[in-house]
């Protein structure tokens, strides 16, 4: 599936921008976003931001991601930030999303390549595959991918990671504290990446906290299969754990198992509140914007990769959201705050990664 976004708001926007030039007094005008590729869906005039009447360039940016743009987890957490930044640098976005087939979104890239966007982020581990030469055929586009830290030796690729352990370990001490019956269950889906970060993250969170909670993991070897990751809460669920989390798109299937049967659901990624409003205590979230804007800055004054970023609480490209209608007593979420402090001051470690 192909998503393209903006495209009709964009469009109107840009036409009202030169029905005001055509109409005003100011002689002056902007060539911006001026493509004209087929992949281009999008259009956006350049906007003043105030700046003694200066414009900015509309800065193009794609993205090809392996599931749905509002999936609530890896897809979205990417969307969001780039979204977050479409403001401050006037960038126009085109999304392939629904990519999982890994020749897919190498089409994809290559489209968004051969069209000359200012940067063409490939989100997903398992398009390094294809991007290392991909990217050595376009030296003059810039290319962004994750979670990885691999930049393949090359200047125009940039890699981003999450250390999803932190969250992680933050939210596995408020689970241990929060269970009543001493079991939480993880579901994850293939043991690689941010994914396997997460689940040994909140493992260790549990364990040091309460060594007496039993803590079940089931990795399900699969990102998107939804029935089986319900199948594995209703199975932990029917083991005795009252609280639950997992990582990827997939774990629509297990919050719903989880709001059906009212078991606490901890969140990652994407801030997971909507899958669950009675039972989600909170969500780790992926604020990318505070990498993906240092990699525009970056190409603005030419460097167009080499260069490897990470999110993380020290940051704040992590950021621990809570479900304000969840009746999370005060010492859990002090034990929360207080452990999410402490990793992102130093003086604590989760002990997991590298």
């Amino acid at each position: 599936m192909k998503t393209k976004r903006f495209g009709w708001l964009m469009a109107i926007l840009a036409a009202l921008a030169l029905l005001a030039a055509a109409c005003g007094d100011s002689g002056s005008s902007d060539d911006a976003g001026s493509g004209g590729d087929e992949a281009t869906t999008t259009t956006a005039a350049a906007t003043d931001n105030g700046g003694g009447g200066s414009t900015d360039e509309v800065f193009r940016v794609a993205i090809v991601a392996p599931s749905a743009a509002n999936d609530l987890a890896f897809t979205q957490s990417i969307v969001d930030g780039v979204d977050a930044l479409k403001d401050a640098y006037n960038i126009e976005v085109d999304i392939t999303d629904g990519t999982f087939i890994v020749e897919d979104a190498a089409a994809a890239v290559r489209g968004y390549a051969e069209g000359g966007y200012d940067l063409v982020i490939a989100h997903g581990s398992q398009y390094g595959s294809f991007l290392a030469d991909l990217a050595k055929e376009f030296p003059e586009v810039s290319f962004a991918w994750g979670t990885a830290a691999d930049t393949f030796g090359l200047d125009n690729v940039f890699a981003y990671s999450a250390a999803s352990d932190e969250g992680a370990y933050v939210m596995g001490n408020m689970a241990a504290a929060l269970s009543q019956s001493k079991v939480v269950g993880v579901i994850g889906p293939i043991e690689v990446g941010d994914a396997k970060l997460y689940v040994d993250g909140f493992v260790a969170g549990v364990a040091a906290q309460d060594p007496a909670v039993e803590t079940n993991v089931n990795y399900i070897e699969s990102f998107s299969d939804v029935a089986l990751a319900a199948e594995a809460a209703q199975t932990m669920i029917s083991g005795g754990a009252d609280v639950l989390t997992g990582t990827a798109q997939m774990v629509v299937g297990a919050t719903g198992v989880a709001q059906e049967k009212g078991v606490a659901w901890f969140g990652t990624q994407s801030n997971q509140t909507s899958l669950g409003p009675d039972i989600v205590v909170a969500s780790q979230v992926y604020k990318w914007d505070v990498v993906l804007s240092q990699m525009i800055d970056q190409i603005k004054a030419g460097t167009l990769g080499g260069q490897s970023y990470e999110i993380n609480l020290a940051n704040k490209g992590l950021v621990i959201e809570y479900n304000d209608n969840y009746p999370l007593p005060d010492d859990v979420r002090k034990i929360g705050d207080d452990t999410a402090a402490a990793i992102a001051d130093g003086s604590m470690s989760t002990g997991v990664g590298g």
